[in-house]
């Protein structure tokens, strides 16, 4: 038999190594009717941010759940889809330039978003989101952001 002989310090390393490894693993995939493909909750959150951009309602409806809702602190409080279109995406989709997605962090159903988003007009702001994801699918989302005066939106600037 061979012994190996091993220090405190490098034990302890490596122990710290593994459990960084075993902390940084994705969460678990996420099925999808999506094309037959299997998900991870990050690349439907990706792909949810990159529909947006895409100024297409066909793909952002296609990421949300048939009983999906929407809640935020501008007084939606667990709308329905249709809601949300209506709401949300068809007074917002025309003044969104792009995201820069700054941090996405997921558990088994479910994955926080931190986001910067730029307007046509120049302007930026951040929000996070917390994105509730059962089968590839978007069942709920609530968003959190500053003050009504204090992000720009065409609600805030009176813009339709």
């Amino acid at each position: 038999m061979t012994r190996i002989a091993v220090s405190r310090r490098n034990l302890l390393a490596t122990g710290a190594c593994a459990l960084v490894g075993a902390v940084s693993l994705p969460g678990p995939a996420s099925s999808s009717a999506l094309g037959g493909q299997n998900l991870t909750n990050e690349e439907v959150a990706r792909k949810w941010y990159a529909a947006w951009e895409k100024k297409d309602w066909g793909p952002v409806d296609s990421l949300l759940a048939d009983n999906f809702t929407f809640t935020s602190a501008a007084g939606d409080d667990h709308i329905s889809k249709s809601t949300f279109k209506a709401r949300c995406w068809e007074t917002q989709i025309d003044f969104i330039g792009h995201f820069d997605l700054e941090r996405i962090t997921t558990g088994a159903e479910d994955a926080f978003v931190k986001y910067l988003c730029h307007t046509k007009d120049d302007k930026s702001f951040r929000n996070v989101e917390y994105l509730r994801i059962k089968n590839g699918k978007l069942q709920s989302i609530e968003c959190y952001f500053g003050a009504l005066s204090s992000f720009p939106s065409a609600v805030s600037t009176g813009q339709k």
